[in-house]
């Protein structure tokens, strides 16, 4: 009987798979949710299946990361150098914290737009966050980023918030320029570069959080680049959603001709290193304790790191990275950055009442007195004509 039901399961996902790769062959895109739930759940037995020990999930690690850059054409970007010449535009003040208005160049005429966040009285190595964001108009300026922003840097790290492709101050392309992913995970590297490039900057103390599209660049650059040392994806990581947008979605980066993966095993090629998984009850992660956190604690296992793994689950709450979620944040970077949490004030809960929050035109990077520079390429035929890829 239990080799029975052991065959009729096997058979089942079989006949998942077979139905899924036949529907992708002609299109290595997997967009949105290309999966039903019961079908990224199967999936994921079928992957748990093709591994069974460290050196096996390592071999087909290897594939998925070669699958990320490949699929990116990441290593088709440019050769650029770290002599970094950060244009700072305006500088605030605040309690216990300063916000600069900084660009520099990713690639030559491509610039990274956002905030630098910073204490106002530094240790001589701090920590460091990288801070991306997701498909909210204006997010680099809504308080809920204002406020996570502040709150990292008054605990002691140097915080770099930077605009989606196409958002904010980022407008040298539309969002929807077929290389989008290309460009939001090389920026995310650029910005990595670039914190590493300071000497105030610790390089074993380095995270990154975001959420939503943000989410979908903090698991892929982390999955790619191991000088990221904690990631905080927030409520992203799905088995069978894969982002619905061209900046997640729009490169084959989860499926080749010879293998097929999903966000969830991505998410995974952050073991050992600290990961914490944020979800909640309204959107594709409304499974992550049943079905996506399992996988990844089984990975953390084969490292014995099962305690560097976390998820946090508000099955009440929706697509957001609000309070709540903030705060479990808060405490799981402070405790793996070596971030001081005390100087947060509490009293039932973390009191943000000491941010100020700054309008969208004192956040701005490039205004009528900070134009864009000249240099810079004008338009998605531009940069694409200048990247060339092949």
């Amino acid at each position: 009987m239990k080799i029975f039901k052991t065959t009729k399961i096997a058979i089942v996902i079989l006949f998942f798979c077979m139905n899924i790769q036949g529907y992708a062959q002609d299109n290595l895109l997997c967009k949105g949710s290309y999966w039903t739930e019961d079908q990224g759940n199967m999936m994921l037995k079928k992957f748990s299946s093709e591994w069974n020990s460290l050196e096996s999930w390592e071999k087909r690690a290897t594939i998925i990361r070669n699958g990320i850059l490949d699929g990116l054409k990441f290593n088709q970007m440019p050769k650029v150098g770290n002599d970094f010449k950060l244009i700072v535009t305006h500088t605030f003040k605040g309690n216990g914290y300063i916000v600069d208005n900084v660009a520099f160049e990713s690639f030559p005429g491509f610039y990274v737009t956002g905030n630098i966040y910073r204490p106002v009285n530094p240790e001589k190595k701090c920590a460091a966050i990288l801070d991306p964001h997701g498909h909210w108009d204006n997010r680099r300026f809504m308080p809920e980023l204002q406020a996570r922003c502040a709150a990292f840097a008054r605990m002691g790290a140097i915080v770099f918030v930077y605009d989606m492709v196409g958002y904010a101050d980022s407008k040298q392309v539309t969002h929807n320029i077929p290389i989008a992913l290309l460009l939001q995970t090389w920026n995310s590297k650029r910005v990595l570069d670039y914190l590493l490039s300071r000497p105030d900057v610790d390089p074993e103390r380095i995270g990154i959080t975001g959420e939503s599209g943000g989410g979908t660049q903090t698991f892929v650059i982390t999955a790619i680049d191991n000088r990221i040392k904690v990631s905080v994806p927030a409520v992203m990581v799905s088995a069978h959603f894969f982002g619905g947008c061209t900046c997640e979605s729009g490169m084959p980066i989860h499926r080749s001709k010879t293998h097929q993966t999903n966000n969830v095993e991505i998410a995974a090629l952050c073991a050992p290193r600290p990961m914490l998984l944020i979800s909640d009850g309204s959107d594709w992660t409304r499974n992550t304790p049943r079905v996506e956190y399992p996988y990844i604690q089984k990975v953390y296992a084969l490292y014995n790191a099962e305690n560097h793994i976390e998820n946090v689950h508000f099955p009440a709450e929706v697509h957001d990275y609000g309070y709540n979620k903030r705060s479990v944040a808060y405490t799981f970077l402070a405790h793996h950055l070596k971030l001081d949490i005390d100087k947060i004030p509490y009293k039932n809960g973390f009191d943000e009442s000491f941010i100020t929050f700054l309008p969208e035109d004192e956040l701005r990077v490039f205004n009528a007195d900070h134009p864009v520079p000249a240099n810079a390429l004008a338009g998605n035929d531009a940069v694409l004509k200048y990247l060339n890829l092949k």
